[in-house]
This record gives C-alpha cells, sequence and structure tokens, in this order.
C-alpha cells in the first residue's frame, strides 16, 4: 500500500512539473535564450491556434498607469533587478522566454489600469526560487491551462497588441468558442536588442472544451 502512495505522488509530481525546457525543442519560438515554456500544440489554424501549458512558477510585480507600455518599462526594471541578484541568495538568474503581461479587459479610456507583468523561472529555480529584496516582487504559480493564441511579428507596443487581441476574440466569437472576457496575456519572447524576425503572441485563456479553427 505504502509503495502505491509513494508511487502515486511521485506520478503526481512528475505530471505536473512546468514544461520548461531547451529552447531549441520544436514547440519554442526562444531564440534568445537556453529555456522555455514549451507547450503541446492542440490545434492551428489561420486565424489562431490552440495550447495546453502546464503549470509553471513565476516572478511576478505590478505596475500602475494611464499607459500600458510605460507600466510595462516600470514593471520590466523591478523584475529585471531581482533576476540579476537584488534576491536574498545574491542569484543572477538566467533569463527565460516568454515573458508575459496580464491586462485587465474592458479598461476606460484615460484611466489608470494595474498592469502584471511575470518572467519565467528556469527550470533550477522552479521549486525554491530565492525571495526577493524588493517586496512588490512575489512569485505566481500559473495553472495547467488551454489557451487561444494569435502571433504577430515587430514590436509588442500597446496600439498594435490591442489589434491583435481584438481580432483574436473576434475569431473566438465567429467561432463561438468561450474563453476567459476578464483579461488576457501579452507574450513577448525577444529583447529590445532584437530587431528583426521578432515574435509576439496575445493569449485568452480557454473555458470549457475548447474550439478549433478551420484548418489552415
Amino acid at each position: 500500500m505504502n509503495c502505491l502512495v509513494v508511487a502515486f505522488v511521485l506520478l503526481f509530481s512528475f505530471t505536473t512539473e512546468a514544461r520548461i525546457g531547451n529552447s531549441s525543442e520544436p514547440t519554442s519560438y526562444c531564440t534568445e535564450t537556453k529555456e522555455c515554456l514549451l507547450f503541446d500544440l492542440i490545434c492551428k489554424g489561420e486565424e489562431y491556434e490552440v495550447r495546453h501549458y502546464e503549470a509553471a512558477k513565476w516572478v511576478t510585480t505590478e505596475a500602475e498607469s494611464m499607459f500600458k507600455d510605460l507600466a510595462k518599462m516600470k514593471a520590466f526594471r523591478k523584475l529585471y533587478n531581482y533576476i540579476t541578484g537584488e534576491n536574498e541568495a545574491g542569484a543572477k538568474i538566467d533569463m527565460t522566454a516568454p515573458v508575459i503581461i496580464k491586462v485587465k479587459e474592458e479598461v476606460p479610456l484615460l484611466e489608470k489600469s494595474v498592469y502584471v507583468l511575470s518572467f519565467l523561472l528556469p527550470s533550477d529555480y522552479q521549486k525554491q526560487p530565492p525571495q526577493p529584496n524588493e517586496s512588490t516582487v512575489y512569485f505566481t504559480d500559473m495553472p495547467d491551462m488551454k489557451v487561444y493564441v494569435k502571433s504577430f511579428g515587430g514590436w509588442m507596443v500597446s496600439a498594435v497588441a490591442n489589434k491583435y487581441s481584438n481580432d483574436l476574440k473576434e475569431a473566438l466569437d465567429k467561432a463561438e468558442a468561450t474563453y476567459n472576457t476578464d483579461y488576457h496575456y501579452e507574450v513577448g519572447y525577444n529583447s529590445p536588442m532584437k530587431l528583426m524576425n521578432r515574435h509576439n503572441e496575445v493569449w485568452y485563456e480557454v473555458k470549457g472544451s475548447p474550439v478549433c479553427p478551420p484548418a489552415e
């Protein structure tokens, strides 16, 4: 009986561990980092794709602003400081990809909103990351989830990201898909130093059974 319990615990631990792997894996858009958040592709069409992500731990902070791009810069600086040594261990932590920002839907024009930015923790720090020195930096556990995804190139400035999130919503509504309408994610894979062949995404979390798009 004890052996069965141990086997179950080990199996559960294995199946719920984040898939953070080598950036050369086929399910990776990461070209500048050693490790990337990997996924299982459920289906893909011209307008969007559906992916499954396993649970993962992230380091997170928030910034409030009327302007999303300004909030992103403020939050990015705090998280960058954390991975470059502003933590209780003084550890230098490798940058991973993607970087995600959680964006509330329906923010009134010229009103402040809170934007939540997260860096993916590398595989070596998924279980026991060093505590941040900064009180506004904390850890989040993103659950196992399925997401609707739309990819785009160029720079992920506010106006461009808004366009693609609206395009994705229109495609999902047309497909009669159900998804989380409280917020979406804007997802970036590249550093500011990369000028060409950039990759960005917008995600909406699937609710219920995923609806696949028409085949390409």
